[in-house]
């Protein structure tokens, strides 16, 4: 009965043993892999502006006004007229050449200059050249040698005047405080205009539709018609056909824009505005229906105002 209990204590043993070493869980390296470096996202690069376009100057045809070249070549008629020599009533010929930049450097003489005089001694002031002491040679003496070799008397010295006692410190001016920013305007990067819509109310009519120059947008007559931005008006009246009573305003070196149709003009030439402020009332002057014809000008061209006015009409 013993030598059964020790085979079944020795069975499990044995099997144990044959097992061999038990297998180990394969050891999986979590350690990430080393990952290629990439160079930094550039920003994005601003595209260049379009090149001036517009040429050095403008032989004028048939039809043309001052007044129409200043808003097709994006100019104030006034420096127009300036530049040309031209005075009220800015009348123009058909044939005229007009130059369409200020004439800067032109008319200035080169500054001439004598020819140069024979140069000459200039006198000399009186203790400014000395003349002693002069070298002498003298004959060998026991009365040379003793003058030798005394020693010179020197000269009195002559003290400096004593320099004033220095009083308080004077006072500093005061500083003068920092001018708050001025109104976007000519100074400011040609390329950056900050715009707002001009109205509220229905587009009626967008860019290119029918030769449209501009957008038309519908409202009531004596609507407010507000600055889409800052800037100066150069313009004002009914001078051109077809826009009624219109505003047109620079903003800086590239861009104007202009307001026609208006029942009330609010602003006059050469006032400055900021963005949103009321300039007229909408009407419909030279027009079929009551209408805002607003119009983005670079460089004299028309452009798209869809493509830079917000997407938010409120704004």
């Amino acid at each position: 009965m013993s030598g059964k209990i020790l085979l079944i204590v020795l069975i499990p043993m044995l099997l144990a043993a044959c097992g061999g070493s038990p297998k180990r869980a394969p050891v999986i390296d979590r350690l990430p892999a080393e990952t290629a470096k990439t160079p930094p996202a550039k920003p994005a690069r601003r595209p260049a502006p379009e090149a001036d376009w517009r040429p050095a100057t403008y032989t004028v045809k048939k039809g043309d006004t001052l007044y129409g070249l200043a808003l097709e070549f994006g100019l104030d008629y006034r420096e127009l007229a300036e530049w040309n020599g031209i005075g009220e009533p800015y009348l123009i010929r058909v044939g005229q050449v007009l130059r369409l930049t200020p004439p800067n450097g032109e008319g200035v003489q080169p500054l001439r200059t004598a020819p140069l005089a024979e140069a000459k001694p200039l006198p000399s002031a009186p203790g400014n050249v000395k003349s002693e002491p002069k070298a002498l040679r003298l004959p060998y003496s026991e009365q040379a040698l003793a003058r030798l070799e005394k020693p010179a008397t020197p000269a009195p010295r002559t003290e400096a005047p004593a320099a004033p006692a220095a009083g308080p410190a004077p006072e500093k001016p005061a500083e003068k405080p920092a001018e708050k920013d001025a109104p976007q305007g000519e100074e400011d990067d040609p390329e950056r205009v900050e715009w707002v819509w001009p109205a509220s109310g229905k587009i009626i009519a967008t860019f290119g539709e029918g030769g449209n120059k501009g957008v038309d947008i519908a409202g009531s007559a004596g609507q407010p018609v507000n600055a889409a931005a800052a800037g100066k008006v150069v313009h004002t009246g009914t001078t051109l056909r077809g826009y009624g009573k219109l505003i047109i305003i620079k903003h800086n070196k590239s861009y104007f824009s202009v307001y026609a149709h208006n029942s009330q003009i609010l602003v006059k030439e050469g006032q400055s505005v900021v963005r949103g402020q009321k300039i007229a009332e909408m009407g419909d002057t030279d027009a079929d229906r009551v209408k805002l014809h607003f119009e983005i000008r670079r460089l004299g061209k028309p452009v798209d105002p869809l493509k830079y006015l917000p997407n938010d009409r409120s704004s």
